[in-house]
């Protein structure tokens, strides 16, 4: 069969200006939050519960409250029946248990993908300081075993019973040291892929330390990065897209127009409210995106299914994104299932967290001892910009500034 992603990529090959939209569900949080990582109970499939053993004396599973692992997969086959979503992304387990054994995707137009690197910034485990330290290389899966489930595939042909597809992050943090070994990591993973016949997307996180870049600037030095790191790779080694985070129409349409062989797709981020999520794949598209993969606005969702097919039609320019959430939340009602927000809290854009651990607006920074473009101390930042009347200007606040900011804000709201 015939996968849309191919089929997509073919099309905005021969035709950058088309609409056509590739969708992700990014289904391989398991790498990252460990038994969070399947999502609330509050929505599961049609199939329902699947059994699970709780000691009455110590808890319920109602005050456990997320999924496990069978009903999280249930979940990746619904989404993947209903075939609204081009590529599902799993983690390399997750994979073996569904493409490789079950052949869920051998009859389906969706391509199934593996995360094929899980750097530090990732291992978002409850009571862990690992997202804050500066991301480190590493990957716990091979590219063999993400094919074939095993150590060394037979390569007779091009043809694997497992993922031919994988997800490969890397996050510049401003640090020399620190972004060469991101980078030396990368060549190493794409020679070893274009010699395996592996094609990845490539992941492109913000700086998750202090980088000593001004917010409003990420964008710049994110874009850049991004066209200086592939200047150097041949087509026969780069990816097959991008993900992103999205920095706003300027940053995007920048990247977007560059270069037309380079399809550029933007990361969903945290939860947010379900506008955020509309909007964001709204603007993203009309900037020059061609590519979301949304990972806990989906698994979040009161109902899932619902929340995709609204994505769709926002991005084949059949609903806006607040008639998207007027409709999602009719769905729900004629459901009968309770939103987390209502209609009107649904409606408002929030600011919203792009890291793994979801702890702040922009990704969970801390200094990092010796870098010699971050500010040294927060001496003379309490001077932090404000608007007209008095108000804080967060448009035009350092990162440093803003933690200044939060820091008074918090002690003066707590003393």
């Amino acid at each position: 069969m015939i996968k849309s992603l191919d089929a997509k990529l073919a099309e905005l090959k021969a035709n950058p200006s088309s609409r056509a939209f590739i969708i992700a569900d990014a289904k391989d949080a398991d790498m990252a939050f460990g038994a969070r990582a399947p999502g609330p109970r509050s929505y599961l499939s049609k199939r329902g519960e699947r059994p699970a053993r709780f000691s009455p004396e110590v808890w319920s599973r109602d005050e456990y409250g997320y999924r496990n692992l069978p009903e999280f997969l249930d979940i990746i086959r619904e989404v993947t029946n209903q075939g609204l979503v081009d590529i599902m992304l799993m983690s390399a387990y997750v994979n073996e248990q569904l493409t490789i054994k079950e052949g869920l995707f051998k009859n389906s137009h969706v391509t199934p993908a593996a995360r094929a690197n899980d750097t530090t910034d990732v291992w978002a485990v409850r009571h862990g300081c690992y997202t804050r330290e500066p991301a480190q290389p590493f990957r716990s899966a091979s590219i063999d075993q993400i094919q074939c489930g095993q150590v060394e595939c037979e390569r007779d042909g091009s043809e694997f019973p497992g993922a031919n597809l994988g997800l490969y992050s890397v996050t510049f943090v401003n640090d020399l040291a620190q972004d060469r070994e991101t980078l030396l990591a990368y060549k190493e993973f794409r020679e070893e892929a274009e010699q395996k016949k592996f094609r990845h997307f490539l992941e492109v996180f913000d700086p998750n330390v202090d980088s000593g870049i001004a917010p409003e600037k990420l964008g710049e030095f994110i874009n850049d990065n991004i066209l200086r790191t592939l200047a150097g790779v041949p087509e026969s080694g780069r990816p097959v897209f991008l993900k992103i985070v999205y920095h706003g129409p300027k940053a995007m349409e920048e990247l977007a127009q560059y270069d037309p062989n380079l399809v550029v797709g933007v990361l969903g981020g945290s939860s947010g409210t379900t506008c955020d999520a509309f909007k964001l794949i709204h603007d993203a598209q009309k900037y020059g995106a061609r590519v979301a993969l949304y990972g806990r606005k989906i698994n979040n969702a009161e109902h899932q299914l619902a929340f995709i097919e609204m994505l769709r039609l926002i991005t084949d320019g059949k609903l806006s994104p607040e008639e998207a959430v007027h409709a999602y939340h009719g769905v729900l009602q004629g459901k009968g299932i309770k939103p987390h927000r209502t209609l009107a809290e649904d409606l408002q854009l929030t600011d919203q967290a792009m890291s793994y651990d979801g702890n702040a607006s922009r990704r969970v920074t801390v200094e990092i001892r010796g870098n010699p473009l971050a500010r040294k101390s927060a001496a003379g930042a309490a001077d932090w910009p404000k608007l007209a009347d008095g108000t804080p200007d967060f448009n035009r606040m350092t990162s440093v500034q803003r933690q200044v900011y939060d820091n008074w804000r918090l002690g003066k709201k707590f003393a």
